[in-house]
Parts: structure tokens; C-alpha cells; sequence
């Protein structure tokens, strides 16, 4: 009996084991997806993972028959839509743990604060803040704009190569929101430079006239997210932005600690 006991245990460690090597093999999978564009073939993903093509195929006939893959006529597989009911929940939450940070820029700038993040091509807005002032923006959570025009679009596409923003900018176009929006490749890249050597990036004017944006990425998030705020014109001047741009920058490593230790934890 205490042999059989023995070799049972053994028999469950290995199980588990395996059972958490799927489990991280299959989100690896979806990650390289997501990267890939949402749409790739198995020997892709075989050629990326340096997986097996049997394995593979396992693993994606598991997130087909759960919704989170779905494959297409042509035999390749995209991601699926149960995906997208996970983001919204996971975007929400993050949010709801963004509110208090956004709470005290407002506090410290007197201006609207928003965080933002990159969904696929589109800046999806997950929280905001409202300024205090009669005279303020305001943003709809959930609201999706183009990355060009803003200036959460600029700090979030910063860390991009070149080749890949390019790439981003010919999916979405650069339809001019004001006569100050940058509506070239060339313009936005000389831009996301001038983000990378200030520490911070800018929307003058650019989605909406009478409008003034800074903002920052939030380092090392769990999703590429950038925090602003956001004012008119005549109060978030030049003087101004001195005064802003290290306190965003000091809010968003805090945020950034937060998300890891929420992370660790979980």
C-alpha cells in the first residue's frame, strides 16, 4: 500500500506539472498571436515557439474548443472572440487600480488625468479623472481615437520600431482631426524622436483645437498604457509643463510598481 501511495503522489506531481506547462504553453501561444497580428498559420507558430507541430495543434484544438481561438477558412487560426470579454474585464480593472494615482495628478495639476492604453492599431481610454475646474476635458472611458492625433498615442508608440509604426500607420491612416494633427510618417516619427528625448510626449492642438495633452508611458506595464492629463490651452502652457511633466512622470512609476506588486501577487 505505501509503495502504491508513493506512486500515486508521483504519478499527480507529474500531472500537475504538465498541466501548468500547457497552461503556459498555451498562452504563449496566444501572446505570439497577438504579436503576429492575431492571424498565423501552425508552422508560424512552430517556427516562433520552437514547439513541436503536434503539440501545437493540441494546444490550439483545446483554445478552439474553448472560443479563445477560432480557426479560419483558410486552415490558419486567429484569436478568438471570448478573448475580448477577458480584455474588457482585464482593462476595467485596471482602471478601477488607476483611479487614485489619476486622483492625486489632478490634485497636484489641477488638470483632467486619463490613463490609456494600445488595443490592437486604436488608443482605448480605461479611466479618467475630472479636473476640478468649471472650464475642463473631458474624455468618455471606453473611448477609442487614432494614436497620431494624441498625445497618449505618441508616448505609448514611442518604444516602437520604426518599421512597425510605419506599418501601424498605414492600417488606421492620418485623417486630420485639427489643422495641427500630423497627418505624415515621416512627421509622426520625427515626433515619437522628440518624445524619447523630452521623457514625455505632446498633443498641441492636435485632436482638438483649444486642447493641450501631456503624457507618459507607465514602464514595465502588463500592457502597453500611458497616463496624461489634459486642459485648455491657455493653462497648460509651456511654464506650465515644467511643472507637470515630472509629476506625471513620478505618478506613473508609482503606477508601474503597483501594477508589478499586483502582478506578483496574483
Amino acid at each position: 500500500m505505501p509503495t502504491s501511495s508513493a506512486s500515486t503522489t508521483d504519478s499527480a506531481k507529474s500531472n500537475a506539472s504538465g498541466g501548468v506547462q500547457s497552461l503556459e504553453r498555451a498562452f504563449d501561444l496566444l501572446e505570439r498571436m497577438a504579436d503576429a497580428g492575431g492571424e498565423v498559420g501552425l508552422s508560424e507558430l512552430s517556427a516562433s515557439s520552437g514547439l513541436p507541430l503536434p503539440t501545437i495543434h493540441r494546444l490550439m484544438r483545446t483554445l478552439v474548443a474553448c472560443g479563445y481561438v477560432r480557426q479560419q477558412p483558410n486552415r490558419r487560426y486567429a484569436l478568438g472572440p471570448r478573448l475580448i470579454r477577458l480584455g474588457e474585464s482585464a482593462s476595467r480593472l485596471l482602471g478601477t487600480w488607476a483611479r487614485p494615482y489619476l486622483a492625486r495628478l489632478v490634485e497636484e495639476t489641477g488638470e483632467t488625468a486619463n490613463m490609456a492604453l494600445l488595443d490592437g492599431d486604436e488608443i482605448v481610454y480605461v479611466a479618467q479623472v475630472p479636473s476640478k475646474h468649471s472650464m475642463r476635458m473631458f474624455t468618455e472611458v471606453g473611448r477609442r481615437v487614432l494614436p497620431h492625433s494624441t498625445g497618449v498615442g505618441k508616448a505609448l508608440l514611442a518604444s516602437f520600431p520604426p518599421e512597425e509604426v510605419r506599418s501601424l500607420l498605414s492600417r488606421t491612416g492620418m485623417p486630420a482631426a485639427t489643422e495641427k494633427t500630423i497627418t505624415t510618417p515621416d512627421g509622426f516619427l520625427a515626433a515619437l524622436e522628440d518624445v524619447r528625448r523630452n521623457g514625455y510626449a505632446v498633443d498641441d492642438n492636435e485632436q482638438e483645437i483649444g486642447v493641450r495633452c501631456l503624457a507618459v508611458s507607465v514602464p514595465d506595464s502588463p500592457t502597453a498604457a500611458a497616463i496624461s492629463i489634459s486642459g485648455p490651452a491657455g493653462r497648460v502652457t509651456e511654464a506650465a509643463t515644467d511643472k507637470i511633466v515630472p509629476v506625471l512622470q513620478q505618478v506613473a512609476g508609482e503606477l508601474s510598481e503597483a501594477l508589478a506588486s499586483q502582478n506578483h501577487a496574483s
